[in-house]
């Protein structure tokens, strides 16, 4: 699709910002008025938009996607989202641990072990750990936790944390990202520590680095999205 409008801005409008193209209000694929609760995020979001030349290319434009994410689907399916996102605490990434090599067990321990000890700490919500692939029971009190953690946050924050936690593989890395704990960089390399140790040992083919290419920009573009939601 071919970029047709001249002028882009953020606006002021009822109840938040909104993005005009040439005076017209900008809309979610379902037709909704774009209406974001951050002035920093419609301006993002307008920056996305006005480097659109001369095609219009939708997989540059993150923060676009995930706010009409936010009001099209999260807004509708809100119950399901919750309970989709929280569901990645009863078998998170990071209580999966190596029995073997050592050199691996010991580099998750050392980055995953203070998540699970700040998580814990945080949404006083322990998780239990194990070795290798057997499943290990976590505590319905924790679960409840997490589950409330996250059914507390906005139609916005919460598009985001279900982005980051299904790019990480872990609702305690994507958590850690969202309270600030990590960066985008840290959240990456934490939730891609075990395909790096391997990477590190063999090597990495063409398919495997776009595919973490993409992961870690999905990670950043939340990260981003994020931050631009907390700084009005």
């Amino acid at each position: 699709m071919k970029r047709v409008y001249k002028s882009v801005e953020p606006r002021a409008v009822d109840g938040g910002w909104g993005v005009v193209l040439d005076a017209r209000p900008l809309r979610t694929p379902a037709k909704r008025e774009l209406r974001l609760p951050s002035e920093k995020l419609a301006a993002a979001i307008a920056e996305e938009w006005d480097a659109q030349d001369p095609d219009i290319r939708p997989e540059t434009m993150p923060l676009t996607r995930l706010a009409a994410t936010a009001i099209d689907r999260t807004a509708e399916k809100r119950t399901e989202i919750v309970a989709e996102t929280a569901a990645y605490a009863g078998t998170d990434l990071v209580c999966y641990r190596a029995a073997h090599p050592p050199a691996l067990a010991a580099r998750q321990e050392a980055v995953w072990q203070p998540l699970l000890d700040w998580a814990a700490g945080r949404y006083d919500a322990g998780l239990q750990i194990t070795a290798g692939i057997v499943p290990v029971a976590q505590s319905p009190a924790s679960l409840k936790a997490y589950a409330a953690a996250v059914a507390s946050l906005d139609d916005f924050c919460l598009t985001a944390l279900q982005a980051a936690t299904a790019a990480c593989g872990s609702l305690v890395i994507a958590l850690a990202l969202f309270e600030g704990r990590l960066d985008a960089d840290a959240a990456f390399a934490a939730s891609q520590l075990d395909e790096t140790f391997q990477i590190e040992a063999w090597g990495e083919d063409s398919e495997a680095a776009a595919r973490r290419a993409a992961l870690a920009a999905d990670i950043a573009a939340t990260a981003r999205f994020f931050e631009l939601l907390g700084e009005d």
